[in-house]
């Protein structure tokens, strides 16, 4: 049986439907998980909080999806020990939450940046990412994706294994080229480029396959 991946929905999200696909492109099952709605972690190995403008980044990005009711549901889910990923969007709202230290602001730029970037591993997430995939090639899509911690949370960071992927060319100013981070427990991650545009060579490259197909194991 296929394992079942929760989609968690917001209003604004915009990433969903290519999120859902490449779920179902690796042989794996998508749910949808609506924001307003609360769910049984236990139907779900895994959870993907996808990204977009979740309530039209009012307040700041992230803030208010951080306190929808499915929220409450992810949170619950996080303390089991559940695989959850936050890409973007979901990225700032897992941050907002609680679930992940640090704060994603404007990009130094002060301008939305598109492209593609690459990445260096720094600390594996067993669930999402093959251990030997170390080096990606992914697209960015922000105008708020500067990743900023204190310099003493910096530090800890580090000592903690806590920081999951770096930039090589950092394009938005975040500290110590932070693209992605990890919980505590390693079970929640937090990326800001997007692995869901990346899984075909159509689509530019498939460097981001290895999120999702490491989700089989």
């Amino acid at each position: 049986m296929s394992k079942r991946i929760g989609v968690v929905r917001f209003l604004g999200t915009n990433c969903d439907q290519d999120v859902f696909g490449a779920v179902q492109e690796v042989g794996l099952k998508p749910e949808w998980l609506w924001y307003q709605d609360q769910f049984d972690k236990n139907n779900y190995d895994a959870l993907i909080i996808p990204g977009g403008f979740s309530y039209g980044d009012y307040l700041r990005c992230g803030a208010l999806a951080a306190r929808a009711p499915v929220m409450k549901s992810v949170i619950e889910a996080s303390h089991q020990g559940v695989p959850i990923l936050g890409i973007c969007n979901g990225f700032q709202i897992l941050c907002e939450a609680g679930l992940l230290p640090g704060v994603l602001v404007r990009n130094n730029s002060l301008r939305f940046r598109d492209g593609w970037v690459n990445l260096n591993l720094v600390n594996p997430a067993s669930a999402f990412g093959e251990e030997q995939v170390t080096k990606v090639r992914l697209p960015i899509a922000h105008g708020e994706g500067r990743y900023f911690v204190e310099d003493d949370q910096v530090k800890k960071l580090f000592d903690d294994n806590q920081v999951w992927w770096t930039y090589e060319n950092n394009p938005n100013g975040s500290v110590e080229n932070i693209a992605g981070v990890l919980s505590d427990k390693k079970n929640v991650a937090g990326l800001m480029p997007h692995p869901e545009r990346a899984i075909a060579e159509f689509m530019g490259g498939e460097d981001g396959r290895s999120f999702f197909t490491s989700l089989l194991n």
